[in-house]
């Protein structure tokens, strides 16, 4: 299973649609067994192909902070489940993620300079 987390200096970016990059993570038994950088393309995460790159990559799940009801969508009809309100150190969320600690909060921001995020 590959997950993928918006990232900017080591922590979850709080806009998906203007990371800096994604970082993302193969899982195997419950384990972290590999990490990949991938760079973000230019403009908004939903008007971008980024959602079909992660689906080639291989990502199923995205642990993010903030992010429009249009990205969500995206990635949803890519086959990559979204989980929202994440924060903080992304080594520390997909670990808080394998051991089912982290939950959609369904935070959606509905606008480009949204501020809006809950921290684990």
């Amino acid at each position: 299973m590959k997950v993928a987390v918006p990232t900017r200096d080591g922590c979850v970016d709080d806009h998906f649609g203007h990371c800096d990059h994604f970082s993302v993570f193969t899982i195997e038994d419950n384990a972290v067994v590999a990490r990949e950088k991938l760079e973000s393309p230019e403009g908004c995460g939903c008007k971008s192909n980024i959602a079909s790159v992660l689906k080639e990559q291989g990502v199923s799940v995205m642990l993010a902070g903030n992010m429009g009801q249009g990205a969500v969508d995206v990635l949803g009809a890519n086959d990559v489940q979204v989980i929202r309100g994440c924060s903080g150190d992304i080594e520390e969320l997909v670990q808080n993620w394998i051991a089912g600690k982290v939950k959609d909060e369904a935070i959606v921001c509905d606008h480009h300079d949204c501020g809006s995020l809950h921290q684990l």
